[in-house]
């Protein structure tokens, strides 16, 4: 599915009036079609600023605050950026148009399985997609100057937080119910974390251990 130009404009519209103004985000969110990512019966409404429902009882996220948490984000152009929770890879590929590297974890195969046929079909060479239990990064990768969760927790995770590098940023949807949750901007600094609130957001909670699917 090709995007046309008014439908094209509308979501770079309804981005911008969310506040997403960052340039290269949005360049990277206008070369990277969300219509790539979304099947079945919710192609029709990919480029609505609305989750949608996928696989595995997943989301993709409305792409205003795919906007908003990677401008949150500020990846530069030599970052290697680590993703917890690939769902359908639409926040991945926006992150690989800004880094140099991205490895993103799903807990669910099927999920990173479809992303990667995407990501391959897209050209998207410098995305590493694997299933893992999220909840502990990656450590043989570590540390990263980036990092990315796409699922709710109770607290920014430990053993992410230990594979942030220092001037490393992390930003993460923290909250005990689906109903109060705040997106979180960490710095880590020299001496310990800085902690910004960003928004008010809703996601999936983050899940110990890999799925069976």
């Amino acid at each position: 599915m090709t995007i046309d130009a008014e439908a094209k404009m509308q979501f770079l519209f309804a981005l911008r009036s969310r506040g997403v103004m960052d340039k290269r985000v949005l360049e990277a969110m206008e070369k990277i079609d969300r219509g790539a990512f979304v099947k079945g019966l919710f192609a029709e409404r990919a480029y609505e600023d609305m989750p949608l429902p996928i696989a595995c009882g997943q989301t993709i996220s409305q792409p205003s605050v795919v906007g908003l948490m990677t401008q949150a984000l500020r990846v530069e152009p030599r970052h290697k950026v680590l993703e917890i929770g690939t769902g359908s890879g639409y926040q991945a590929a926006i992150l690989s148009q800004l880094a140099r590297r991205v490895y993103t974890l799903d807990r669910h195969r099927r999920l990173v399985a479809e992303a990667q046929a995407v990501f391959d079909k897209l050209n998207l060479t410098n995305i590493t997609a694997m299933a893992a239990d999220g909840t502990r990064g990656l450590p043989e990768q570590a540390p990263f100057d980036r990092i990315l969760i796409t699922a709710a927790a109770e607290d920014p995770p430990g053993p992410l937080l230990n594979e942030l590098k220092p001037g490393g940023i992390m930003v993460v949807p923290v909250g005990q119910s689906d109903a109060v949750q705040v997106l979180i901007k960490v710095t880590r600094t020299e001496t310990g974390f800085d902690y910004d609130e960003l928004r008010h957001v809703r996601f999936v909670p983050l899940v110990e251990g890999m799925s069976g699917d």
